[in-house]
């Protein structure tokens, strides 16, 4: 993967820059921020997480907050390429469905559970105040909502998912549950309970 200039904003300063991976720089930190969220991710703490500087973070980032909101996009571009291959491999919409609350089940135990979502974290914590902020959080639900809705919909019309069920209530429903996985998940569940509670949500499909 090419490398990026630590400052792709600005121009290069005199001399040969340092340079690193900006991508790599970013997955780096992405757990970190699920671990602890925003306010309580210190520079320290981000610059062990990196490997970097914290004068290289500041002139390839900016600050903390624009650091925060590229993670936050990274991490949910990658999520959500990840569940988008998951469901190319099953073949009618209540099976995508099945297997898109069996992907956020896995997320939502053990190690990978406890470090958290930063949706729902950012929800809780940046939202209310950060306009920016808000407007990620609710892209980000918006996107994961409008893929249940529409595989809710490939189910009625494939015939797996009963036509009568209300797809926009329903979406909301599911989308509140897969969100609810990921908080009781910070606080630490065991996989089995995690996809009984998938395979209980798809009984009201059917």
């Amino acid at each position: 993967m090419p490398t990026s200039p630590i400052s792709p904003k600005s121009p290069r300063s005199a001399g040969r820059p340092r340079e690193f991976d900006i991508d790599a720089a970013i997955d780096a930190v992405v757990p970190l921020f699920r671990e602890r969220g925003f306010s309580s991710a210190s520079i320290t703490d981000i610059s062990a997480a990196m490997q970097l500087s914290a004068g290289s973070i500041y002139k390839a980032f900016g600050d903390k907050r624009e650091l925060f909101l590229r993670a936050f996009h990274r991490y949910t571009s990658t999520r959500h390429a990840q569940l988008q291959k998951r469901l190319e491999t099953e073949a009618t919409g209540f099976d995508k469905l099945r297997a898109m609350l069996i992907f956020y089940a896995e997320t939502s135990h053990g190690e990978e559970g406890r470090r958290g979502c930063l949706v729902a974290a950012s929800a809780i914590e940046l939202a209310t105040f950060d306009s920016a902020m808000a407007d990620l959080v609710t892209s980000a639900l918006h996107r994961v909502e409008s893929t249940l809705r529409g595989l809710i919909r490939l189910g009625q019309s494939d015939g797996s998912i009963p036509a009568g069920i209300d797809t926009e209530a329903t979406a909301c429903l599911l989308l509140s549950m897969l969100q609810g996985f990921r908080v009781i998940g910070k606080a630490g569940r065991a996989r089995p309970e995690m996809l009984a509670a998938a395979e209980q949500a798809m009984r009201l499909l059917s």
